[in-house]
This record gives C-alpha cells, sequence and structure tokens, in this order.
C-alpha cells in the first residue's frame, strides 16, 4: 500500500468513474485497475462493486476511505515540513473562477493568503463561472470562486466571500428597441434579452421572468457574463447581469441599469470538495476566505 495507491482510490470514491480518475491523476484506466485490484489483494477486501455505467463502494471501501484520507493528509503535511519547516506550507493550488473574478475577488484573496504562506504557488485558469462547480468535482480544480447554487452538491463546501446584485441593462442610445422601453408598461416580449446560458445568474433570470410574467424573447444564451455586458454595449439587446461584471467592464459607459422590480441576488464565494479541507494547503486558504464576508 502507498501514497500514490491511496490517492487514486480516494479520487475514484469521489469520481465513482474510471476513466475519469484515470484521466485526473494521469494514468492509463488499465494501469488505475491494476493499482486498485493490488489495494484489494493488499486489504483482503473487494473495494468497488463495478458495471459497464457505474462504481459503487463496497462497505470495506467506505471504512478504509476515512482512513486513507488521514493517512495522505498526515503525508502532505511531513512532506511540507521536510520541505519547509513545521510551520512553512508548500506546494500548488489549482484555482478556477470567471475573468472578471479574477481581478475583482481574487487578488483580495490571494493578497491576504500570500502574507501568510508565501511558499504556496497558485495555478489559475478562467472561463464560464457555470462550469466552476462541475470544474470542481471532476478534479481539474482545486478551489473555485463561484456563485452558489440554490442545490449545493452534497459533497462540497461553499464559504461565501461577497453579495452580488444583478441588474437588467440596456445600450446607451438610439437602438431597435427604444420605442418599446419607453413604453408604460413595457411589453417586454418585444425586447430581445441576452441572457446567460446556465448556471445561477440563469435561475435568477428565470425566477425573475416568471415573478415579472414575462415570456422572454431570448435574442441570446451566451457563456460568461462579460460577453453579456458586451453584447448589450453593441445594441444587440437588453441584458442581465451580474453587477461587478457591469462595473468592472470596459464598455460600462455604453450601457445603463434600467429601473425595474429587483432581481434576487447570489451568493459569491469559494467552493471545494469537502474531503480537501485535510488538505493543509486547501484549509489555509479557506480559513482566510472565512473572514471575508461580514454581515452588516
Amino acid at each position: 500500500m502507498n501514497i500514490k495507491s491511496l490517492q487514486q482510490f480516494i479520487h475514484l470514491c469521489d469520481s465513482r468513474n474510471f476513466s475519469k480518475t484515470a484521466s485526473a491523476m494521469h494514468v492509463s484506466p488499465s494501469a488505475l485497475s491494476r493499482q486498485i485490484q493490488k489495494l484489494e489483494d493488499e486489504t483482503g477486501q473487494a473495494l468497488f462493486i463495478r458495471d459497464n455505467r457505474s462504481v459503487d463502494l463496497t462497505p470495506a471501501a467506505k471504512k478504509l476511505l476515512p482512513v486513507a484520507l488521514n493517512i495522505v493528509s498526515e503525508w502532505q503535511q511531513y512532506n511540507a515540513y521536510l520541505k519547509g519547516g513545521d510551520k512553512e506550507l508548500k506546494g500548488e493550488i489549482r484555482i478556477f473562477c470567471s475573468v472578471t473574478a479574477s481581478y475583482s475577488h481574487l487578488p483580495d484573496l490571494i493578497d491576504e493568503f500570500r502574507s501568510l504562506h508565501p511558499y504556496i504557488e497558485f495555478k489559475l485558469s478562467t472561463g464560464d463561472p457555470a462550469q466552476a462547480i462541475d470544474k470542481i468535482l471532476s478534479d481539474e480544480a482545486d478551489i473555485a470562486i463561484s456563485a452558489k447554487p440554490d442545490i449545493l452538491p452534497s459533497r462540497l463546501e461553499f464559504e461565501t466571500i461577497s453579495e452580488v446584485p444583478l441588474s437588467v441593462i440596456a445600450p446607451v442610445g438610439v437602438h431597435g428597441f427604444t420605442q418599446q422601453l419607453r413604453q408604460d408598461p413595457v411589453d417586454w416580449s418585444k425586447i430581445p434579452f441576452i441572457i446567460s446560458e446556465a448556471g445561477t445568474a440563469r435561475e435568477r433570470s428565470n425566477a425573475w421572468f416568471k415573478k415579472m410574467k414575462i415570456k422572454p424573447n431570448i435574442y441570446a444564451q451566451v457563456s460568461g457574463h462579460e460577453a453579456i455586458v458586451s453584447m448589450v454595449a453593441l445594441g444587440c439587446g437588453v441584458g442581465i447581469a451580474p453587477d461587478v461584471v457591469i462595473n468592472n467592464s470596459p464598455v460600462r459607459d455604453k450601457i445603463e441599469r434600467l429601473k425595474v422590480a429587483p432581481i434576487k441576488p447570489f451568493d459569491l464565494g469559494v467552493c471545494c470538495k469537502r474531503s480537501q479541507l485535510d488538505n493543509p494547503l486547501i484549509k489555509a486558504l479557506w480559513e482566510v476566505a472565512e473572514g471575508k464576508y461580514i454581515v452588516n
């Protein structure tokens, strides 16, 4: 039994998929299968129930999982001690967030963290915030800055760092739907809407449409909130976007917020697998995030 096989075992318990775990751990599916078989031989127990579609944990695997997590965590702490002393954490944290979050929220979080743990490195990837939860679940990132979904998967932990309002925005000046927006009441069914393709912002948009009894005329569904603001600025339609994205957009002077019924804001925070909180690097970052959100 070695640390590598235990790490693969832990990941497979989470993913329940040999192909995903093999990809994440940079081994072939056959090599992973051999490692798991060797682990089963060493424990004298079957650890997984396999069929063509899924992988389930046996009672023996459920008993082994907390033991494996503890061994791997202790090993990581010991490694950190060998490399830099008992109090100096070293290693890499993979972070996923949107482009906007990378300069609106991440720097403040990282600056404070670096002052406490200067030897930890970060590998940052950016993309559609709607993908953040999936990036964590598929082990493509250790930490994500994400909107909190209405239903958080049970395997995940979420710590709020900010509350984010949303606004309905329109292009400044004359455009193809100027007259419709000036009507009282506005016939929203004639207004082209640009909204998020998926994610919490889309859920909030759908809830607002329902509250307003609007059957939206959807012009475009896009991934990434930044694109919504840009398309509105170009006169393509009316959009719904988070205020933090609007405020940081380079074309914010070309759009205006409409005075409409408010949209429910969402919580923005850091997200990771609950099992990852045993990792001293993730735990250290989490402790910084916990001090970021103060309710007034």
